[in-house]
Order: C-alpha cells, then sequence, then structure tokens
C-alpha cells in the first residue's frame, strides 16, 4: 500500500485500509494525546481553506509511516470539525479548498494515479501514450458545466466517440470539481454526542476564524448597513418601500439579495417589506427565505449585476460613479463607497466629492 500517495489523496477508499492497519479509530483520533498532530492538522486545513481558499500541501516523500498517518487522519477530522460547526458557507469554502489543493497536487502525477483518482471519484478516464486524458462527454458536462469561460464549451473541446481529450492541466481542474461535488454531497456528517465535548475546543477555534472570514468578506465589515454607501438603484428602491409602493417582482429580488449580502437578518428584511399595500408576512417571509436559502439550507442568491439591473427596468437615478466603466455590481459600489480614504475618511465619489461633501452642497 502507497502510503505516500494514500497522504497525497486521503478521500481515496485505500486510506480507509491505511487507518485500519495502523490500529487507529474513530475514539482515539478525537481523544487521544498520541493523535494531537492530527488534531492540528485538520484544524489547520479548515483555517487554511478560510484564509487562502487552498488546503495547504505538506510533503511527504521522506515522511516517516506514522507522520503519513497524521496527515491522513487530519481529513476526517477535519470533516468532523467543519460538520460540527454545521454552517453552509464553511463547508462550501472548506470542500473547494480541499479540491484546489488535489488540484495543484494532480497535475504532476503520473498517468496511473491520474486515471485511479478519476475513477474513485466516478468520473473515469483513460489516457493515450502522450498524457493526453480521456473522459466520457456526459462526465465532461456534468463537471463542466460551472466554467465560465468558453475554453469550457464542449463544442470547443477535442471530442472523439464520445470521448472528451483534455491536457492533463485542464482534466486536473476538471477533478476539482468533481471533488468539490463529492464533500459537499458528504457532509455534515453525524458526531456522536460523547465526541462533542472533546471538539469543543477546535469547534471554537474555527467559528472564531469563520467570524473573522465573513467579516473580512462582507461589503459592510460586519459593521451592519449604512445608508449612505448605497448605490442610488438600492436607495430607490428603499424609498419606494417606505412609500408603500408596491414593487415588482424583480426589484424585490434584488432589494432582498443586496440586503441579505450585506448581512441584514429576516427580521430586518422583512420589517423593511411590511409597508408594502399588498404586504402578507407568510407570502413575503416565505420569498424571503427562499431567497436567502433559509427555508432550504442552501446557499443565497446573490443580488443581480448592473446590466440585470438595467435589463429588469430597476437601475434609477445613477450618478458618476455608476457610469464608471468598472462600476458592474451595486456590491461593488457600496464596498467603493465604504473604503475608507487614507485620512480615515469614507472614499469620495468619482467626481471627487465624499459623501458629506454632497450632503453640505445638498446635492
Amino acid at each position: 500500500m502507497d502510503s505516500e500517495l494514500i497522504a497525497k489523496f486521503p478521500f481515496l477508499e485505500e486510506a480507509r485500509q491505511f487507518v485500519d492497519d495502523s490500529g487507529a479509530d474513530i475514539a482515539e483520533l478525537i481523544t487521544s494525546p498520541s493523535y494531537e498532530p492530527a488534531r492540528a492538522r485538520g484544524v489547520q486545513r479548515i483555517t487554511d481553506a478560510l484564509a487562502h481558499s487552498e488546503v495547504s500541501y505538506v510533503p511527504m516523500v521522506r515522511a516517516s509511516e506514522y507522520d503519513r498517518l497524521m496527515e491522513v487522519l487530519s481529513y476526517p477530522y477535519a470533516r468532523m470539525i467543519v460538520s460540527a460547526v454545521g454552517d453552509r458557507f464553511l463547508t462550501k469554502r472548506y470542500a473547494l479548498a480541499e479540491a484546489v489543493r488535489m488540484n495543484r497536487i494532480l497535475v504532476g502525477e503520473g498517468r496511473e494515479n491520474t486515471i485511479e483518482v478519476s475513477e474513485q471519484l466516478n468520473a473515469p478516464s483513460t489516457a493515450d501514450a502522450d498524457g493526453i486524458m480521456r473522459i466520457r462527454f456526459t462526465d465532461y458536462l456534468r463537471l463542466a458545466n460551472r466554467m465560465k469561460s468558453v475554453d469550457w464549451k464542449l463544442i470547443n473541446s477535442d471530442i472523439h466517440s464520445g470521448l472528451v481529450y483534455l491536457p492533463q492541466e485542464k482534466f486536473s481542474r476538471l477533478m476539482q470539481n468533481a471533488l468539490q461535488d463529492r464533500i459537499e454531497s458528504e457532509l455534515p456528517l453525524m458526531t456522536p454526542d460523547e465526541f462533542k465535548p472533546y471538539l469543543r475546543g477546535d469547534i471554537n477555534k474555527v467559528e472564531m476564524a469563520l467570524a473573522e472570514t465573513k467579516a473580512r468578506f462582507s461589503p459592510t465589515g460586519g459593521e451592519g448597513m449604512k445608508i449612505e454607501f448605497c448605490p442610488p438603484c438600492i436607495n430607490h428602491l428603499l424609498e419606494m418601500s417606505r412609500q408603500g409602493v408596491n414593487l415588482p417582482h424583480s426589484a424585490r429580488f434584488a432589494l432582498v439579495t443586496f440586503l441579505s449580502a450585506l448581512g441584514l437578518s429576516y427580521d430586518q428584511i422583512i420589517t423593511i417589506f411590511s409597508e408594502s399595500p399588498d404586504f402578507d408576512e407568510s407570502i413575503a417571509g416565505y420569498q424571503i427565505k427562499h431567497i436567502t436559502g433559509e427555508l432550504s439550507g442552501g446557499e443565497a442568491y446573490t443580488p443581480p449585476e448592473c446590466a440585470t439591473m438595467k435589463t429588469n427596468g430597476i437601475c434609477y437615478n445613477p450618478d458618476k460613479i455608476c457610469e464608471q466603466e468598472w462600476m458592474t455590481h451595486p456590491l461593488k459600489y457600496y464596498r467603493f463607497k465604504s473604503k475608507p480614504r487614507r485620512d480615515g475618511q469614507p472614499s469620495r465619489d468619482a467626481g471627487g466629492k465624499s459623501p458629506t461633501d454632497a450632503r453640505k452642497k445638498g446635492a
């Protein structure tokens, strides 16, 4: 059994046998001081995901069997912690980070290992003498459907007899999607209650790192929405809602997704819509929870881009910032306006005015 290969790809079926042969079990992994390196590395896998969107690679070429075992065991331990935290954002980010790590390693692997990995990721492949990988077009479509570049369109691919021919680098990128999908589908795991007290310390570490990451990614920096930083279209929709105007569906969707992205709670969002003349809390509440992902436990919808807002006729009163070529999204507008200048004041607009200057001049 190739323990180096298993340490590189701990999701392989052989990893289970490797762990069984070592005599380790879940209880010891969670409680025994002998497995502290595996637990520490497991937490690192998660914090790497949050900080860098990629799990760091630890070379195993000259590592001892014990070190390789710790690397393998860190993978199920990380999955347990992610499951115990139970946050959808964390689950998706962790799955992506593990998949990116595998992608980088797989690019340099030989044909035999690459074929083995693809087989276990439910995307069997073959390779020709030149190292070109071949995969069934149905698997290709399933794994490439999220890729935006035209290079990934099937019509632009090299396909013969139902097989898509790919260079190693492109094939490895496809396997990244396969592993990401697999991890997301497998989590969360069920953790026995008797183990949870032992996991609490590491859960707390991850929850703190998660909160910091969410604040960093939030357009508001975790400080809540500030109306002076909102783009004109959103301010107009908010004003229409306050005046009891019946907003069209596209406007409601844009407003809910924008407010949700800024971190507003369900109660805060529903309050805004309560002024509508046809307000029905049961209907509005269902729609809001569906859009924000709360109803299904899934991922929230993202706010529409500026181009979509224009198409839907809800791009109102564009200002000088809106007219900039790089301004393509309402959230980008918010980030730009809320970014402090070097003197600690909010950013000035494209015409050189700060929000304070504009208010003073009655703009």
